[in-house]
């Protein structure tokens, strides 16, 4: 079968997404997109609807179950949960993207290098990336975080550090499969820089599986992020996030579960909506599905 040019590819794929769009693709991610979607305007639209400080301790008020004055009722201090619970979700939200992006960056730069930069190189990092692979993510994150010291900052460094070699591999193994393409060797043969050859021939080819990557790596490091909060290496009191609203409320399970509940099922929505987007996109993305998908058709 003769090779298609990259120019070539790039028609079929907009020609296939073009006769059904994405969000039409399959149920998955329909549904966890609207999830996610949700939870992004909750983060960006409750705090500014909110009458009521998500610091402000109201001791007349402390421990009441929900209500019309209060919808997800108040904690041990009369703070309002549904209020921090929104401040909570910008915290959560914003933590996971950020260190989402770092852990992207690395580990792409270090599998673009590890395949294309001889086999000196690839032997390095790619023991690099095993070794970092060797160690339990969530628990070198905790120590990494005890040793930088509690706060949100140093919480995206340490989850940043542990997550990018799931990256680096994904990229390498991508370019090792793409760089004996004959448009890439064509483009080595005439001399192509090495930036541009990057830029123009593999990058484009990258897009796919590390976006479904990242995605569902979201929801990961929104379930870590809590867990080091809940152990007090993250958010600090009075910030409301998630795993310290779990950590306030877990001596109060009898006497006002709504305290836990709360951001226990906005931990769990978040990580399943990420989950579902990133398998349908997975499922949208995937080439040799959306060919086999379009050949039914016809």
């Amino acid at each position: 079968m003769a090779a298609l040019r990259p120019s070539t590819l790039v028609e079929r794929g907009r020609t296939l997404l073009a006769s059904r769009p994405l969000g039409r693709t399959n149920a998955a991610v329909r549904l966890g997109g609207a999830i996610a979607g949700v939870l992004v305007v909750f983060a960006l639209v409750g705090p500014s609807v909110s009458p009521y400080d998500p610091t402000a301790q109201l001791l007349e008020a402390r421990l009441e179950g929900p209500s019309l004055a209060h919808p997800l009722g108040t904690d041990a201090l009369g703070r309002d949960i549904a209020t921090r619970l929104a401040y909570g979700a910008r915290v959560s939200l914003a933590l996971a993207v950020a260190a989402t992006l770092v852990r992207l960056v690395i580990g792409t730069t270090v599998g673009l290098l590890a395949a294309t930069g001889g086999r000196l190189v690839d032997t390095v990092l790619m023991r690099l990336v095993d070794v970092q692979l060797a160690f339990p993510g969530l628990v070198l994150a905790l120590v990494i975080a005890g040793v930088l010291g509690p706060s949100l900052r140093n919480v995206v460094i340490a989850l940043s550090l542990v997550g990018w070699a799931s990256y680096a591999r994904v990229v390498r193994g991508s370019v090792l499969s793409i760089r004996e393409r004959p448009f890439v060797r064509s483009a080595k043969l005439h001399g192509t820089p090495w930036h541009r050859l990057v830029r123009r021939h593999l990058l484009p080819h990258l897009v796919s599986p590390v976006l479904v990557l990242a995605t569902l790596n979201v929801g990961t490091v929104v379930l870590a992020v809590a867990g080091l909060s809940y152990l007090g290496l993250g958010a600090q009191p009075p910030t409301p996030e998630w795993g310290t609203m779990i950590a306030n409320g877990r001596n109060y399970l009898r006497a006002a579960p709504w305290i836990v509940t709360a951001p226990g099922v906005a931990i769990m929505l978040t990580v399943i909506s990420f989950n579902l987007l990133g398998d349908g996109l997975r499922d949208a993305l995937d080439p040799d599905h959306l060919e086999d998908r379009q050949r039914r058709r016809t």
